[in-house]
């Protein structure tokens, strides 16, 4: 297969189906912009499974993703999308650069979900813009940003009821979405969900079960991931 981009956390390869890629999740990680880097064993195992199982649960839901099957331990299928420049962070709780911004003391529950926009760009560090940043650079159409916030809402509602389930509390998140190639005025769901890309806290304990242990250096990285697949496969 024909390598096509490697990211900080995966690969994505090219298929004899001009309409489905082979994403390959990687032991690598990454912290602050990539200025902390790591390798772990068995990352890329644990987020491809953990993000299998979501994918598929939400599809099931009935939000439409990229995701078509799993091949193997670290790689998936998925459909060919072009990539909407813009990543979308959703906050149900103050924690990580929000209170480094405001100054505010990490876990306070919010009145609703905080919705925030960054400029999809390693070389700027992923910079904060809103709608009219989005529309002055052509990222998105209104019409787009319309969509994004409820596709990210309804995620966030479906996600918070069923990491609860598992005894999780989901504080904080960021999605990516992308037109189809096979169909570019259809917006879906991309990437990846798993402790990478999400804050995760132990509803009893409030013990940090996400990517947030190697940026802290709180230990037991692997562990935390494990754990958490270990209860999301419990409760699907």
């Amino acid at each position: 297969m024909t390598p096509i981009y490697e990211g900080k956390a995966k690969r994505l390869w090219a298929t004899e189906n001009p309409e489905t890629l082979r994403m390959e999740f990687k032991n690598d990680a990454t912290a602050f912009n990539g200025e902390k880097k790591a390798s772990f064993e068995n990352k890329g195992r644990l987020n491809n499974e953990i993000s299998t199982l979501i994918y598929g649960f939400l599809e099931n839901a009935g939000v439409p993703t990229h995701f078509v099957r799993k091949i193997d331990d670290t790689n998936v299928e998925v459909k060919k999308v072009t990539i909407v420049m813009v990543e979308v962070i959703v906050r149900n709780l103050s924690a990580g650069s929000y209170c480094k911004r405001t100054g505010i003391a990490e876990g306070q529950v919010f009145s609703q979900p905080i919705i925030e926009f960054s400029y999809k760009s390693d070389e700027l560090g992923d910079p904060l813009i809103n709608d009219d940043y989005i529309r002055e650079m052509g990222l998105a159409t209104p019409e787009d940003l319309v969509h994004l916030r409820k596709s990210a809402l309804q995620v966030n509602a479906i996600l918070t009821d069923f990491f609860a389930k598992c005894g999780l509390k989901l504080v904080d998140f960021k999605l990516e979405f992308g037109r189809l190639v096979s169909d570019p005025s259809q917006i879906v769901l991309a990437d990846e969900i798993s402790p990478d890309g999400c804050r995760l806290w132990d509803l009893k304990t409030g013990e940090k079960m996400d990517k947030d242990r190697f940026r802290r250096d709180l230990g037991n990285v692997m562990e935390a991931y494990a754990e958490v697949l270990g209860r999301l496969k419990a409760n699907s």
